[in-house]
């Protein structure tokens, strides 16, 4: 088989807290990241991603174009894990500062 022509086995992952879904799929090499998130389907499936503008990862590895390319640059390698990452809710830092003070609070209400 011609290595242009070979196939790859992909996988895309996305969850909620409450249920997660992973799509396995084969495709040509050559495939992006953001062109297997759109041939898996699941933006069907979970309409809170918008493939153009979701954040993605390669086995929690951002693609950010930093260490790694964006989804639109990135192309495949066999067996890779696409995962579309949630927006954040809160800052992790504000979330660490507000663990601390009600670690604080409970504290000095003990004292």
């Amino acid at each position: 088989m011609e290595r242009s022509k070979a196939m790859l086995t992909v996988e895309v992952a996305y969850a909620l807290p409450e249920r997660q879904r992973i799509v396995t799929l084969t495709v040509p090499r050559g495939t992006t990241a953001l062109d297997a998130v759109r041939l898996s389907g699941i933006a069907d499936e979970f309409r809170e991603i918008d493939p153009a503008t979701a954040e993605m990862g390669i086995f929690a590895k951002a693609l950010d174009g930093k260490a790694l390319p964006r989804p639109n640059e990135y192309e495949l390698a066999d067996r890779d894990r696409v995962e579309i990452y949630r927006p954040l809710l809160i800052d992790p830092k504000e979330a660490r500062q507000a663990r601390a003070a009600k670690l604080r609070a409970a504290k000095q209400g003990r004292e």
